[in-house]
Order: structure tokens, then sequence, then C-alpha cells
């Protein structure tokens, strides 16, 4: 086998400075309205589910938002789907306010997308994620 070199790796950079991965993003972000730190906030004292996407490594590191449910990415779908059997007891429509966050406000874009796709009409994320969130000298707490 042939060892893997900047050349031959798939994450090798390109000529063009967009990627796919980008380009994804990009579709997913202008299926919705992405909310800032302090709108999270109001939506979550209002009622919406604020769902922390990242894994417990990094919500051991950075702390996790008051009042967000853990839920791994590689779960998220069963457990935010209204018909499926492994939702969590709040995911009971597909009209209900959910906002979720990851580290940076990327991979929950992609995630709010995925959850579109199933139908889920009231989902977005909070832009620039946790990282945002802290800037803007909100609340997190230690993780349990």
């Amino acid at each position: 086998m042939e060892p893997v070199t900047a050349s031959t790796s798939p994450v090798a950079p390109t000529s063009s400075p967009t990627s796919r991965v980008d380009l994804a993003l990009a579709a997913a972000r202008a299926r919705y309205r992405r909310v800032t730190a302090a709108e999270t906030l109001e939506e979550v004292a209002a009622g919406a589910l604020l769902v922390d996407t990242r894994p417990e490594n990094q919500r051991r590191e950075f702390g996790v938002i008051p009042g967000a449910t853990p839920v791994e990415r590689n779960v998220l779908e069963w457990r935010l789907d209204p018909t499926s059997t492994a939702r969590l007891p709040g995911a009971t429509s597909e009209h209900r306010r959910i906002i979720l966050y990851c580290q940076e406000g990327y991979a929950s874009s992609l995630a709010v997308a995925s959850l579109l796709d199933l139908g889920l009409s009231e989902v977005t994320d909070l832009a620039g994620g946790i990282k945002a969130w802290l800037e803007a000298g909100l609340p997190v707490r230690p993780t349990d």
C-alpha cells in the first residue's frame, strides 16, 4: 500500500478555495435562520429545547449551557425524530422549537439540515456555537 502524502491525501489542499463540505454547509444554512446567543437565551426561556451536540470531552473541557440537553451527534436524529421510539421525552412534535449547538457552529448547521430533512420545521442552531455564547458573557456550568 502506498503511503498517504500531501499530494495523495483526501484532505490535501486543492486549487479551489471552496471544498464540498463548505458548499454543503452553505446549502444547509440557506435553509433556515440561525440564532444569536442572546436570541437563544430568550427562546430557551420561552420553552425552546436546547440541544448540545458536542462529544463528552468538549462538554467536560468547555462546560455546558445551563438547561441544555446533551445528545451526541451520532444519535441526534433518533433522539429528536418525533416518530422514533428512541426519541427524547421532549421531542414529541415536528413543530417543537429546537436549537442545536456545537463548539463553533459548523457541525450543528449540518445537523440542522439533517433534522429538516426528517420534517422538523422549527429547528435551528446557535451561530458560533458555545464559543459565541461564552464571548457574549453568558453562563456555562461544569458537566455532571
